[in-house]
């Protein structure tokens, strides 16, 4: 405990609904942390049961809002100094804890952190294809949280603040097969696809095949996904079409008249 009271105090958030097969790793590896928040949004497994035994604080939010509004919900039910946004199939490695614990060791208040993580993906860790990437997921809890969107939520950055990469991996395992995968892929699509209809916008045909043209274009060749093996192509030619799937979706919505 001396090592905490040395330190800034810090809240893992995290947002879940059936996260039962990686929630219980994640949660072993934050037992460093001050406080874990859990909202969850209606699971049937076995998720709600496991964070409560791992000793995380629990809130049920059924009535699903979006992304940024789940997470900026978890941030406020928060209490310590600092967050670490991380989602339930996603695991801290010893690395980057020892790097998180540093950075609260002398903290900088207007500084967001920025973590590496690399996706397990059909049987391996991506390198390239764009999957191995960088994100802000450690913040001052009163300084900055989540934007309002319903899907590819971001940290809203701050005029002036700095940003910082810290060192060690956050090994993220998002997909355990490919019928995941396209569950997935269809919820973010129609997540996609209501914020972009919210808005008024309209899509095409014509827009949906260059986009997903552009997709495999920019994962397999630019960001080298190659290099990745067939993992690689299949990522890639995936990704292609949940692109085209969510200019799909607000086509068809615009062009269904039976739906309007």
């Amino acid at each position: 405990m001396s090592q905490a009271q040395q330190r800034a105090s810090i809240s893992a958030i995290i947002i879940t609904k059936n996260e039962e097969q990686i929630l219980p790793e994640c949660l072993a590896s934050l037992d460093w942390v001050d406080e874990i928040i859990v909202v969850d949004s209606g699971s049937t497994d076995n998720t709600v049961n496991i964070a409560q035994t791992a000793g995380a604080k629990v809130h049920i939010n059924a009535e699903w809002p979006g992304f940024g509004k789940q997470k900026q919900l978890a941030q406020r039910y928060a209490t310590k100094d600092w967050i670490l946004a991380i989602d339930a199939d996603e695991v801290i490695t010893e690395p980057l804890k020892q790097s998180i614990l540093n950075v609260l060791a002398k903290p900088s208040e207007k500084t967001l952190f920025i973590l590496r993580r690399t996706t397990w993906v059909f049987g391996r860790f991506l390198k390239h294809s764009g999957w191995y990437d960088k994100i802000i997921r450690v913040y001052p809890r009163e300084y900055t949280g989540y934007n309002d969107a319903l899907v590819h939520e971001k940290i809203i950055e701050p005029q002036g603040c700095k940003k910082q990469t810290l060192d060690g991996d956050m090994l993220h395992y998002s997909y355990r097969d490919l019928h995941q995968y396209l569950v997935k892929s269809a919820f973010y699509a129609k997540s996609w696809a209501d914020g972009r209809q919210a808005r008024g916008k309209k899509s095409s045909i014509g827009q949906g095949i260059t986009h997903a043209i552009g997709c495999f274009l920019k994962m397999y060749l630019l960001k080298r996904g190659f290099l990745d093996g067939k993992q690689g192509f299949l990522i890639a030619v995936l990704s292609a079409h949940s692109t085209f799937v969510k200019y799909a979706d607000l086509w068809i919505r615009d062009n269904d008249s039976r739906a309007n």
